[in-house]
């Protein structure tokens, strides 16, 4: 018995050696490169010790080992700005990423909770970090819709693959929300938020969909997320005066809000009054005017009554001595005059068109 039971391990390992794919169980890793991205392409690695694929017998629990190792791999983090510095060790952590993309793109079978935990802390270790401060040049009497020259982290050679796994982490069928919600919870989503004020825009690019699929998955996790939002823009409008992500955070916006449930809740219409309407007062309005312009046209089409409501937030915030801020309000005003019904133009009428009569006194000949 003991020779029949010894002599299929044998056979096992024989084969799991010679197909280079783990045994029961485990998850197989795409057979065909990846596609090309930016930075290279992302080609399948070869298989190493501490793949699933060169681990014999595939039973669940050596599943996960490997998997772990893996995670551990990647859980150490580089300096990027010498690019000549662990040249060998970089590479290497990259394929692993790359190899832990494909398992958890090609998974069978649900993650242990103990590989998500894994992999979140991993998420953390590389992704969140403290921004160098910004020095700014040409502030005073910069253009409202003018923005910095782009920044292109270093790092981004490897950034990019976190992005990617974390992102087939959260959109994978074998990720249970209910248990992966224990750690992707209120602080890994505040410290992603943070991330919003990268100077890469590839980044921030990367977040908006993160943070897309994580408000459709994790459903516990929206009030959290609309509140931690709302406090971006109230720090972005009476303290910072510049955040490079509100124009990717009004993107996504745009599309939550367009999916609320009518009535619309009250809570819905306070984010609509204190957060939205509060950001055409910032000088730099015109870098995410037409995000901040359809997620209040959206409102509107929910709810035509809050009409009146957004002409009066554009009164109280209309630029007096800027022309060229006075007439991308003129052009978001004629988008929401569409949407007005009559009764809530006549309660806004009086003051409607005296600014109005103003602007056509304006020296600014396009103003008028």
């Amino acid at each position: 018995m003991w020779k029949q039971f010894m002599g299929k391990l044998s056979w096992k390992s024989l084969k799991s050696g010679a197909g280079g794919g783990g045994g029961e169980g485990s998850p197989r890793a795409k057979s065909h490169p990846m596609s090309p991205r930016e930075n290279g392409t992302l080609g399948k690695p070869p298989a190493s010790p501490t793949s699933p694929s060169g681990v014999a017998g595939g039973e669940g629990r050596s599943r996960e080992d490997a998997f772990i190792q893996k995670v551990k791999i990647c859980s150490t983090v580089y300096d990027f700005a010498d690019r000549g510095k662990d040249s060998p060790e970089k590479e290497r952590k990259r394929q692993v990423l790359m190899s832990l993309v494909d398992c958890i793109g090609a998974a069978e079978e649900p993650l242990t909770e103990t590989m998500m935990s894994a992999c979140v802390r991993m998420f953390g270790l590389n992704l969140f970090r403290v921004f160098p401060p910004k020095v700014r040049s040409g502030t005073v009497g910069a253009s409202e819709t003018e923005e910095d020259e782009p920044f292109f982290d270093p790092s981004w050679y490897h950034l990019q693959v976190v992005y990617e796994l974390l992102l087939r982490f959260v959109t994978s069928p074998f990720v249970d929300p209910k248990v992966a919600r224990k750690y992707v919870d209120s602080s890994f989503i505040s410290k992603l938020l943070d991330l919003f004020d990268s100077d890469d825009p590839r980044e921030r690019d990367c977040l908006k969909t993160v943070l897309h699929r994580i408000y459709g998955k994790f459903m516990g996790n929206r009030p959290f997320i609309r509140k931690a939002v709302s406090n971006i823009f109230f720090r972005f409008v009476s303290e910072a005066d510049h955040h490079n992500g509100i124009a990717e955070l009004l993107e996504v916006f745009g599309s939550v809000i367009s999916g609320f449930a009518k009535p619309l809740k009250e809570e819905h219409k306070l984010f609509l009054w204190k957060a939205l309407i509060p950001l055409h007062k910032p000088k730099t309005v015109g870098v995410y005017l037409p995000q901040l312009t359809y997620c209040i046209t959206q409102f509107i089409e929910k709810e035509p009554k809050l009409a009146g409501t957004v002409i009066r937030g554009l009164l109280k915030y209309w630029p007096v001595t800027n022309s060229q801020k006075e007439m991308m309000f003129l052009g978001e005003l004629e988008e929401v005059l569409e949407l007005i019904d009559m009764a809530e133009f006549q309660k806004c009428m009086v003051p409607l068109f005296r600014r109005i009569a103003k602007c056509l006194n304006s020296s600014h000949f396009q103003v008028t």
